[in-house]
């Protein structure tokens, strides 16, 4: 094992070494507090290699690709070797890492799949969670499940958080963990507080920012943006601007060796202006910045349960992340922020970020929960729980997609999804299409991408589709579809099938989706040719002029919530004569909570597409009673539940103590109204009056302290 003199480095983190390195031969975990600039990421793996024993392994999470190589290359150069020697990293769809790799860099969904092959890790020493503090999804799980093997099989391993602006109370208390800190920033930076952002002129004010700085500061500049389409349209201000800089964008959806390019020197010593999203605000030391301008937004894709769609929004950011970013500016030398808002404005922004545990999609969580045997979240370890409602919305999905049973255990299909490395909507219809697997695996890799014809196009998936194998076939494939090969060529690889690049069928594509979308089986609405009616209940629409519009029956892709309707973004047709296998004919009980009484029919149905009903003069079962007053709360929470004064009040109080709890309303009481619905009261004359009568207050107190 290569020894590495960390006397040659000057580097704030070197003072605490001797002190971390005691703490981790004590400690079972063990916290890292070091500011922005300290070098954690790279040093300190580094310096627990003497830890190891021959036949062990450093794993360390890092939540972005880039951060991920990048660093995976700096500890290869500090060291004088090659990449994938001492050090190697995995990320999705890459690895680099050989049987004498010591310290593997992985991006976090990579090692919930480690312990699927290896529940207990069995070669790895030492777990290491680097930037913490972005709270995202997978580090919580991550987090989760291996304090699971630890406490369960492999008491022997270790674990280290290491932050620059971690929440390191909380986590400390609740991982009954000690704290080693680092202070000092490499360098200072000076806040500048710009003043307001009007977000209709973010482009123009930002571009007129940049061109000040360049005027009256030295040193490169990197500008904070909340996506794509900001950074693309600052460019395009500052190139007619002609300013005397190098541009360099940087964001998730950009190739590779352009991401690398931003993060490097000029090679001719030119000045640059990076325009980034949050990929650059942990891990990366993006040489030459001593300037950072700070728009204090980000973009968020927000899940909803209650109607199953995602939203992306622009948000403010929190205090932690504003000084995750300030600390770009200090990496090299002293450096300033510009943060284009005020002072009072930063006062009143939230202490810390929310956790994308509490606003993301949970069906992966629930599914790497299932396939180990753990029925109840509860049994983890969690700093923020998930929330019930999405927790519910997910068991539901799962439960459609065929993954797991009525008692919430993992179904053979199930076991076959979690193998693959894609969310289980795309697992279910990979795993289902053995038939037209090829096209199948075309269908998901462009759905795991940025929308190639966006705006250039309909919504019809099968144009989407019919390009890339076009462009396959002629090998002409641009920037947008060669990443969308990209994932194509590794599932084919996967799935060990050839290239197929033949002419597709719109309705296969149809009913391939209806696999992955069972929710989202769409009819034409009578009367009006763009609005369908979804198979979950809720109604979407498409543009009058787009050509499937005109469709009798569509599944539905990619949609957003726009004022209560989902707009489609992307569908395919559904050929009629396909849905055979998805009708169901069955026995059916409704509550009329107008009239309070209950209902028996047979249905033909796809869902709540009700292609046929005939009333029947029969008597429903407790049983079928309670699952139809649960059905209604669901859908019509907000007319069933009455809230008082003491009910609004509590909400309020909760608000004020706690920034995380989230979407705790009548919606979240109507989702959950199975784990609430008083025992028995499907037997009562008069179940309507029965259920206002309950006091919300108590319901809600009793969820959320269960």
């Amino acid at each position: 094992m290569p020894k590495f003199d960390f006397s040659k480095i000057d580097l704030p983190i070197i003072k605490i070494l001797p002190t971390l390195l005691q703490r981790m031969k004590e400690e079972q975990n063990l916290i890292l507090n070091a500011e922005a600039g300290a070098g954690k990421s790279t040093i300190i793996p580094l310096a627990l290699l003497d830890m190891l024993k021959v036949d062990q392994k450093i794993i360390m999470l890092e939540p972005r690709r880039l951060a991920a190589k990048s660093i995976a290359q700096r500890m290869s150069q500090l060291l004088g070797e090659e990449i994938c020697t001492t050090v190697g990293y995995r990320i999705r769809f890459e690895t680099r890492v050989t049987k004498s790799t010591k310290i593997e860099v992985v991006t976090e969904g990579i090692l919930n799949k480690m312990m699927d092959s290896d529940p207990h890790l069995t070669d790895v020493a030492i777990i290491i969670f680097d930037e913490f503090h972005e709270r995202s999804i997978h580090a919580d799980v991550a987090l989760a499940l291996a304090r699971f093997t630890q406490q369960n099989s492999r008491p022997d391993i270790k674990l280290l958080i290491m932050s620059a602006t971690l929440n390191q109370k909380l986590l400390a208390k609740e991982l009954k963990a000690k704290v080693v800190v680092s202070e000092g920033r490499q360098y200072p930076v000076d806040i500048v507080y710009a003043g307001n952002l009007d977000q209709r002129l973010i482009a123009e004010l930002t571009a007129e920012q940049i061109k000040r700085s360049l005027i009256e500061d030295e040193g490169d500049i990197l500008v904070f943006l909340p996506g794509q389409g900001e950074i693309l349209g600052i460019q395009d201000l500052l190139r007619k601007a002609k300013i005397k800089a190098e541009i360099c964008p940087l964001y998730g959806q950009l190739p590779w060796p352009k991401q690398w390019s931003a993060i490097q020197p000029h090679p001719k010593g030119k000045r640059k202006v990076v325009l980034a999203t949050s990929i650059a605000e942990t891990s990366l030391t993006i040489e030459g910045i001593k300037i950072v301008i700070d728009t204090g937004l980000k973009r968020n894709s927000i899940f909803d349960p209650n109607s199953a769609l995602n939203s992306l929004i622009t948000q403010n950011i929190s205090q932690d992340e504003a000084t995750q970013r300030a600390g770009r500016a200090g990496r090299v030398a002293a450096g300033k922020c510009y943060r284009m808002w005020t002072q009072t404005e930063q006062n009143l922004k939230p202490s810390h970020r929310l956790a994308e545990i509490l606003y993301a999609d949970l069906a992966n969580l629930k599914l790497d929960l299932a396939a180990r045997n753990i029925h109840e979240s509860k049994k983890l370890f969690w700093l923020t729980p998930p929330p019930l409602d999405k927790l519910i919305y997910a068991e539901n999905l799962l439960n459609q997609l065929e993954a797991i049973d009525a008692e919430k255990h993992i179904t053979e299909v199930g076991k076959q999804m979690h193998q693959l490395p894609c969310h289980p909507r795309l697992a279910h219809m990979l795993v289902k299409s053995t038939e037209n697997l090829s096209l199948a695996v075309d269908i998901a890799a462009l759905l795991e991408e940025k929308d190639p014809l966006y705006k250039k196009a309909g919504a019809d998936i099968s144009e989407r589709i019919d390009t890339l194998r076009t462009l396959r076939n002629e090998k002409r494939l641009g920037r947008n579809f060669k990443k969308i090969e990209k994932i194509a060529s590794s599932y084919r690889s996967l799935f060990n099938i050839d290239e197929d690049n033949s002419e597709i069928d719109p309705y296969a594509i149809g009913y391939l989706l209806a696999m992955a979308y069972p929710d989202r089986i769409a009819s034409a609405k009578r009367g009006n040719n763009a609005q369908f009616q979804l198979s979950n209940g809720s109604i979407a629409a498409i543009g009058h002029k787009d050509e499937l519009a005109d469709e009798s029956w569509l599944t539905v892709a990619n949609m957003d919530a726009r004022s209560g309707m989902g707009k489609i973004f992307l569908a395919a047709p559904l050929n009629p004569r396909d849905l055979k296998p998805l009708v169901k004919n069955k026995r059916s009980v409704k509550w009329n909570f107008d009239d309070d009484e209950f209902i028996v029919s047979e249905d033909l149905s796809i869902g709540n597409i009700i292609l046929k009903s005939e009333e029947l003069d029969q008597e429903s079962s407790p049983f079928e009673k309670r699952n139809a007053i649960i059905r209604a709360l669901q859908l019509h929470c907000e007319e069933l539940l009455r809230p008082d004064d003491e009910f609004a009040n509590y909400l309020q109080e909760l608000k004020i103590k706690s920034d995380e709890l989230l979407d705790l309303d009548l919606k979240f009481l109507g989702i959950t109204a199975e784990r609430w619905l008083p025992v028995g009261i499907e037997n009562d004359q008069q179940v309507l009056k029965k259920i206002q009568q309950l006091s919300l207050t108590s319901i809600l107190r009793n969820l959320i302290t269960s």
